[in-house]
């Protein structure tokens, strides 16, 4: 494999920083002599504590803690795992994670991985190379659109630990006064238009930040088409989104933005902004991650919410629908590779993907465990949630996707100003000056 060797040099210049800076956080072995292992986890349902308590003061499992305890017992004291928390915010995890990798931290061992951020820790040589034995080992039982976005330059090269996608979330209700059949697929020129029929609104994340770039990218794919024709040739890719399908995505943005169904804050709307229009008295569609279904601001109008498939960019090809999750990556850095991915295969295994789902209800990255009764129980949408898994489009496994999306998301940016004929060619030229340089963002 030729990952290790390679060094990307702008994210090396941009993160000087001193190794001595950086080992606190310490490493190596306990004090009984047990090699102990470094995870560095996304903010989870219960952070650094293994359980959750409940109102009655009963204490289930948690998240990412749970599973380093148990995993570490389960060793037999081959290994201990140690957690330390990063920030909320994905890309200040990985700012957090690649200045401490460009300085060669040797206290990372094990690193919880947004997909947008797999390829370009790969291609900095940050992960550390698997065999195909265990490539083969670590796969098996994934999802397709799981080991998509865990994957570059043909290798695996980190373990799905949860997978997320999109769907359409709706009000029943509304669906029905304006007449729109869910029975089968929907557009998103039906869904906008039967939001205004009803005086509704849909929901979707259009602030100036990645979320909006996911957006953008699903449209393109669900109208056949792709941003980044050959990413792994970096900043030499050739960027495709000037096409017919990046024209029919632009329509949609355009359509929504410009219409009666945009809710006020469209333009600065997140994740939780999406939420909260949904959950408002003319909330009516929505679509956003697998988590909705345990939001709070859900629970008042539990009974009134229904669900289907990602919405349709043109009516003659299936959706696409957007794929997040996390991604656990063995440091190339780390003391203890072997280990790491002996431990890795626990954390993974469909044991701790089922207990994780049932505690943080983010969904499993293997298909098995989607047709457990519990599963079905816990979540009645289930099926669909692996079938968006197998069918989402991953944002391009390029290096330099930070670049290309930051470039993405602000010449579309905001949605009502989206023109179908300018928009993706005037975004097209911005994103190859920005990667030759030519241009800053």
């Amino acid at each position: 494999m030729r990952m290790r060797a390679r060094r990307r040099a702008a994210v090396l210049a941009a993160t000087v920083i001193t190794a001595g800076a950086l080992a606190a956080c310490g490493g190596g072995s306990s004090d009984s002599g047990t090699p102990t292992l470094t995870w560095y986890i996304n903010p989870d349902v219960s952070n650094l504590d293994p359980y959750v308590t409940g109102e009655d003061g009963k204490q289930t499992p948690g998240g990412q803690a749970y599973l380093a305890m148990k995993c570490a017992k389960e060793s037999n004291g081959a290994y201990d795992i140690k957690v330390q928390l990063l920030p909320n915010d994905a890309s200040q995890q990985r700012e957090q994670l690649v200045r401490r990798l460009a300085a060669k931290d040797t206290s990372i061992d094990l690193m919880s991985l947004d997909p947008a951020f797999t390829a370009e820790f790969a291609n900095a040589g940050f992960l550390e190379p698997m065999s195909e034995e265990q490539q083969s080992q670590l796969s098996e039982g994934m999802l397709d659109g799981a080991i998509e976005a865990a994957t570059y330059d043909d290798n695996l090269v980190a373990v799905p630990l949860w997978s997320n996608t999109q769907i359409l979330w709706y009000k029943k209700s509304v669906a029905k006064k304006a007449g729109l059949d869910t029975s089968g697929p929907v557009t998103w020129d039906q869904v906008i238009a039967a939001a205004e029929k009803t005086g509704t609104t849909v929901s979707v994340q259009a602030k100036r930040y990645e979320g909006y770039s996911v957006w953008i990218n699903s449209l393109v794919a669900g109208a056949g088409g792709q941003i980044v024709e050959d990413p792994e040739a970096g900043k030499d890719a050739k960027i495709t989104i000037d096409s017919p399908a990046g024209k029919a995505a632009a329509e949609v943005v355009s359509t929504l933005g410009k219409s009666d169904a945009a809710p006020p804050a469209l333009s600065n709307a997140d994740e939780g902004g999406s939420v909260a229009a949904f959950s408002a008295a003319d909330g009516g569609f929505l679509v956003n991650w697998t988590y909705l279904y345990s939001d709070p601001n859900v629970a008042p109008f539990k009974e009134d919410l229904a669900w289907v498939r990602y919405p349709r960019t043109v009516a003659d090809q299936e959706s696409r629908p957007p794929i997040g999750g996390i991604n656990i990556g063995v440091s190339s850095y780390g003391k203890h590779p072997e280990l790491a991915y002996e431990a890795t295969a626990c954390l993974t295994s469909e044991e701790s993907q089922k207990t994780y789902a049932q505690a943080s209800g983010n969904q499993p990255a293997r298909s098995a465990i989607y047709d457990e009764p519990e599963t079905r129980k816990a979540f009645p949408m289930a099926p669909l949630w692996r079938e968006s898994i197998d069918a989402a489009a991953a944002r391009p496994m390029t290096p330099y996707w930070s670049d290309i999306s930051t470039a993405l998301y602000s010449s579309w940016h905001p949605p009502s100003s989206v023109n179908p004929d300018k928009t993706p060619a005037e975004s097209k030229r911005y994103i190859e000056d920005v990667l030759q340089g030519k241009a800053l963002l």
